[in-house]
């Protein structure tokens, strides 16, 4: 594949993740024609055989890191790009494979591989910031796809995202919702978890998940009060904080205060 001289450079990588951030830059449709106009897709195995070889201006990255592999290509990937953002609860927080984190690995593979000693893989789950330098990271288990095309077009143009960093219960309130853990007793995640998601969950009356994890300034202790006060025992409570953004810290935190 020949690059274009003349447009900046846009490469996607994957980790250990389900490729669903990936699918969402898929799924953007009208937007990715817009956006495959503006640059050189340079390298993407989700949707391309065709790879150019060299830097590139700006990688997304999908994923956790969970191999001694993937320790050393994130360092490549790294070294390649000019700008790193990466996308999706795997990449950011470690994600749903990151419950390894709070038990023994080696006692998991005993129990779902018949062969154990086959299997090469680290004791942990780590989000990428752990292991290279991040230029900026997006939420959300999936992302959103205004969200990731606000990224790619804030990067096109030269500034710095501008995604929302306060609570789902913002978005609550300008979609016109009742909340549901005053008025139902629903437990909900969503005044400690970050916007993004257009608060889909409560509009259906379910509290929030978590999906796109700690909000930037998060006061989980009095939530967690409030959970116990719903009736809810220890497990649960840990068992809400451990789910897609279980090893992000302030999740990690409240989730280790009520069980092992």
């Amino acid at each position: 594949m020949v690059a274009n001289a003349n447009k900046p450079r846009l490469a996607v990588w994957k980790f250990a993740s389900c490729d669903g951030c990936q699918l969402s830059l898929l799924d953007c449709e009208d937007e990715l024609l817009t956006v495959a106009g503006a640059v050189d897709i340079a390298y993407f195995p989700e949707a391309t055989r065709a790879a150019v070889k060299g830097r590139y201006d700006l990688s997304l990255v999908e994923g956790s890191i969970t191999t001694r592999a993937d320790a050393a290509r994130i360092l490549e990937v790294r070294q390649r790009s000019r700008a790193l953002v990466t996308i999706g609860a795997c990449a950011t927080a470690g994600g749903i494979q990151a419950l390894r984190n709070f038990a023994d690995v080696r006692e998991y593979m005993s129990v779902v591989y018949a062969r154990p000693e086959f299997i090469d893989t680290l004791a942990t789950s780590t989000p990428i910031a752990d292991h290279v330098h991040v230029d900026f990271e997006l939420r959300g288990c999936p992302i959103s796809k205004r969200q990731l095309t606000e990224v790619l077009s804030s990067y096109l143009a030269g500034r710095r995202p501008v995604t929302p960093r306060h609570s789902v219960c913002v978005e609550c309130k300008l979609a016109g919702n009742v909340c549901v853990t005053v008025a139902h007793g629903t437990p909900c995640l969503g005044p400690v978890t970050q916007a993004g998601c257009g608060a889909i969950c409560p509009t259906y009356n379910r509290g929030c998940y978590g999906c796109y994890g700690p909000m930037e300034t998060p006061n989980a202790a009095p939530l967690t009060e409030r959970l116990r006060q719903l009736g809810m025992e220890d497990r649960a409570i840990q068992r809400v904080y451990r789910n897609f953004n279980a090893d992000a810290p302030e999740f990690r935190e409240q989730s280790k205060r009520h069980g092992s």
